[in-house]
């Protein structure tokens, strides 16, 4: 048995979901986690055997323009690692969560090792700023060990920042116990959708990266050859503006926008098909997801996503901003029965085969042992 502290953005996001259902998954193997964050993460719905939580919190000074989370975490770590004797601590983000695990542990009197797992932004975005990359660099290179959580990421991350650290690729996972085939006949009359109707589904932040209109332009095409219904999930800068092209567009009956779900497996449950389209994914957790529930994806031929889907198997990869083949995909799809019902099959048994949360979270320990290891024989 191991203790381990996880640090995670406590919110919605892929990072937070992993993190969180990871430090559950642990938990149920005998192991005592300690999630360090600044709220309760959401997916800690209930109270869960070995799992505590620590609230990192804010000191309001007038000296201080913003207050200092990050010293306020770092904190809050080295307390936590010092109390419980923590063995791990395992940062979801290098910046900042990984500069405040480094801190913590020069700090702290207790040993403990850093691992920190790379989900994506922070290369893909916050790793272009010239005067952020040193920062990055040295969180990932003072980490005991570093995951990230697919091998586009793992090449960018080498090329973008020009390091030679070893990072282990670990992909994420899913709740089985959650995400699984369900029927969705009684949420499609509560939406009032016919039961003949088609459904698309997009999940996402709403940001540029996620290229929300491209999924609306596709569905566009889509729905003039077959009746459906889109459901656009979640919320962001980009939200008002899609609402105002699907108005423009004529779709406002088609398009329904649920805004942000905490748990999507329902929805999910009645969906046709997932449409990703973004033109940056270090993964691409809602693809997973829809996958598991039995829904085929199309998603563009960026990032992680090759590695989720199997193109013409378990869906369809098709390049950037190509809406014409991202539809042709869909229809073909749509209008074929017997071959909705093979890629549901296949996705379904895809996700069991390399995304088993078992899999990845015997991953995480063999991990941790190997660092504890090494730690031993320094």
């Amino acid at each position: 048995m191991k203790k381990i502290g996880i640090t995670c953005y406590p919110t919605i996001g892929g990072s937070g979901v992993i993190a969180t259902e990871l430090g559950k998954k642990l938990a149920e193997k005998g192991h005592e986690i300690h999630f360090i964050t600044s709220s309760m993460p959401f997916r800690l719905e209930k109270v869960y055997v070995n799992v505590y939580y620590h609230q990192v919190e804010m000191s309001h000074y007038p000296v201080f323009q913003y207050p200092p989370y990050d010293l306020a975490l770092a904190a809050k770590m080295a307390e936590v690692i010092d109390r419980e004797k923590l063995d791990i601590l395992h940062v979801h983000y290098a910046m900042p969560h990984a500069i405040c695990g480094i801190l913590a542990r020069d700090m702290a009197k207790h040993p403990v090792k850093i691992v920190t797992t790379l989900h994506g932004t922070d290369i893909t975005i916050l790793g272009i700023d010239n005067t952020l990359k040193p920062i990055i660099r040295h969180g990932i290179e003072q980490s005991d060990a570093v995951t990230v959580v697919s091998e586009s990421l793992r090449k960018q991350t080498v090329d973008m920042l020009d390091i030679q650290k070893e990072m282990d690729v670990i992909y994420n996972f899913i709740n089985e116990n959650e995400y699984y085939p369900q029927k969705g006949a009684e949420l499609r009359s509560q939406f009032q959708i016919n039961a003949s109707d088609k459904i698309m589904i997009h999940i996402s932040n709403f940001r540029k990266v996620k290229r929300v209109q491209d999924i609306i332009d596709t569905f566009k095409i889509v729905n003039e050859s077959i009746p459906s219904k889109l459901l656009l999930i979640g919320d962001g800068p980009e939200y008002s503006d899609m609402v105002q092209h699907v108005n423009e567009l004529g779709l406002k009956t088609e398009v329904h926008f649920l805004g942000k779900q905490n748990n999507v497996s329902d929805i999910l449950a009645m969906a046709d098909v997932m449409l990703l389209m973004s033109e940056k994914e270090s993964f691409g957790l809602v693809l997973l997801e829809a996958m598991a529930c039995g829904v085929a994806g199309i998603g563009t031929n960026v990032g992680g996503i090759p590695e989720v889907l199997t193109h013409d198997k378990t869906g369809y990869i098709v390049e950037l901003g190509d809406i014409e083949q991202a539809a042709s995909y869909a229809i073909e799809l749509l209008s074929d029965p017997e071959k909705q019902h093979q890629f549901s099959e296949a996705a379904i048994e895809h996700v069991r085969n390399h995304f088993a949360s078992a899999k990845i979270v015997n991953q995480y320990e063999a991990l941790y042992d190997k660092v504890l290891e090494e730690g031993k024989r320094g």
